[in-house]
């Protein structure tokens, strides 16, 4: 854990165009009856309520920890068709991934998602051969329409020269692919923002104690602020269950007989300094059905992730020294020694992936999304992927239009009428914006370090002009939040009057890369929270 050396004195600043504070939502769930309530603030959830928003329906949103404070910020931080599901036949699945991660990466969020480069190494005895996999590859550019290039084949010393920490021994050859990847915990951030900006009401850190029900019928929920410990409730014509790993425990509240639903497997990632450059990604075979990542992200490499059923209660799931073991175990097949060394560990995280209920190998079950209605007409959804996550929002729109009766189908706009590909906020050429940044702060006498530049047009593309502003006012919150990270101290300000954040965690794990670079300490966390605490009531 590094420490850190210095801390700007920062003083009381006016808030970034502040919305409502926690008290003034409270009463507006309170008060109003919504057709939508939505439970749960991870991906699906907050797909959901974007889209439901944007079709004209009354939606509140309501999530007991943060937002994306669990699976949804413990990705692999890709977007991506699915290599290995080739495998299984699943070819309809590949070009409908594709489909949407192109359609994030090029339309609804381009500042947000970048174009990366895959190497699929094939060593000799591994599980698959160099004409299988050269052909796999191929195919699955073809089914993204060669958006990404074609995939073909590359001997090891050219692989080399862009990943230098690439294991050579006994390498056959390397298959080449395109994909994305994201900062999973800043995509979600903007889609809350989206579907604010599209009407819908939301609060974090808002826990449901209870469900509310009329004539048998649950028409809204009790729930307790967790900041305050003030307790308050929603009426909604319809409760959609999002929560994720604990859909199962809502389900109970609902009726205390309910089946499981689903099972969860674990995925565990590590993350580690660099020892050198890496130009493009691994993706290694471990057997038929697994593959290791080591991923380039923020500056940092990525390891994982690991698949095995997880059967304990999901707020206790974390890092266990297997998972360390495994993880750099695997990444050895590809990965030279010096960069899997221990030391250059800064965080590990886990999260669990909800599957259909079932029997079977966790790695081998399908990552689809279920829709389900119990005795009391809450709706759960559950499953599916982080590239998906525009398109889950569609299919559980599609489910309320076609509910018996017809509940909301009156109120809102067909999906299929709405834009198909509406940008999430910030829409920009991130190059552009990085570019304008830095020319606006030549000789202004607050210089802007590319990297931040960077940083900025990268998390919140256009949106980084806003930061720039109130740093520009205020010249301490230009400084470094750490020397060692490119984050400034606008960034929190901006995260706690635009971006719902209430705790340090929420900033330095979700709203920054603070605490995944191994860059907090107790210092930091208290300086953080004196800037949080200054929210104008």
């Amino acid at each position: 854990m590094t420490t850190v050396q210095h801390l700007p004195s920062l003083g009381t600043h006016p808030a970034a165009a502040s919305g409502p504070s926690r008290a003034e939502t409270r009463e507006q769930l309170a008060r109003a009856n919504y057709d939508l309530l939505v439970i749960g603030g991870g991906i699906l959830g907050i797909s959901t309520a974007w889209h439901a928003a944007q079709s004209g329906l009354r939606v509140a949103l309501v999530e007991g920890g943060d937002f994306a404070g669990a699976t949804s910020s413990a990705s692999s931080k890709l977007l991506h068709g699915g290599l290995r599901y080739l495998q299984t036949g699943a070819v309809k699945l590949v070009a409908e991934n594709h489909f949407e991660r192109r359609a994030v990466a090029g339309q609804v969020a381009p500042h947000l998602a970048n174009p990366l480069t895959f190497y699929l190494p094939v060593y000799k005895g591994g599980p698959h051969g160099a004409a299988k996999l050269g052909a796999g590859v191929f195919a699955y550019s073809a089914l993204s329409g060669f958006g990404d290039g074609v995939g073909h084949l590359l001997s090891p010393a050219r692989a080399q020269r862009d990943v230098p920490e690439l294991r050579t021994e006994n390498l056959k050859a390397v298959a080449v692919y395109g994909d994305s990847q994201m900062n999973d915990a800043r995509m979600a951030v903007m889609t809350v923002r989206a579907a604010v900006d599209a009407g819908a009401v939301v609060l974090n850190h808002a826990a449901v104690t209870g469900l509310r029900f009329t004539n048998g019928r649950v028409t809204g929920a009790e729930l307790r602020d967790g900041m305050d410990g003030t307790e308050f409730g929603v009426d909604a014509r319809l409760v959609l269950n999002a929560t994720g790993p604990w859909v199962d425990h809502l389900r109970r509240m609902e009726d205390p007989g309910a089946a499981p639903s689903i099972r969860l497997s674990k995925g565990a990632h590590l993350v580690l300094k660099r020892t050198s450059p890496w130009n493009a990604a691994l993706a290694t075979p471990i057997d038929k059905y697994r593959i290791t990542f080591a991923l380039p992200w923020e500056d940092m490499l990525l390891l994982g992730t690991t698949d095995e059923e997880y059967e304990g209660e999901p707020g206790d799931v974390a890092v266990n020294e297997k998972d360390i073991q495994q993880i750099l175990d695997e990444a050895a097949f590809s990965v030279r020694d010096q960069q899997l060394d221990r030391s250059l560990i800064t965080y590990s995280y886990a999260g669990l992936r909800v599957l259909p209920g079932g029997p079977g190998d966790t790695a081998k079950a399908k990552r689809e999304t279920v829709v389900t209605e119990g005795k009391g007409g809450m709706l759960s959804v559950a499953g599916g992927k982080w590239t998906t996550f525009r398109h889950i929002g569609r299919t559980v729109m599609d489910k309320l239009a076609s509910l018996p009766g017809h509940p909301l189908g009156d109120d809102m706009e067909p999906i299929s009428e709405l834009p198909s590909k509406l940008p999430l906020p910030g829409v920009a050429n991130p190059l552009a914006v990085k570019h304008r940044l830095l020319v606006d702060h030549q000789g202004a006498g607050t210089e802007m370090a590319a990297d931040t530049a960077q940083h900025l047009a990268t998390h919140y593309g256009s949106l980084a002009f806003d930061i720039a502003r109130l740093a520009n006012e205020h010249p301490e919150l230009g400084e470094r939040i750490h020397p060692e990270a490119p984050e400034i101290w606008a960034q929190v300000v901006w995260a706690r009057d635009q971006e719902w954040a209430e705790t340090p965690d929420d900033v330095l794990r979700r709203r920054t890369t603070l605490t995944i670079r191994g860059l907090t300490d107790d210092a930091l966390r208290e300086r953080v929270a004196k800037v949080l605490a200054e929210r104008e009531s």
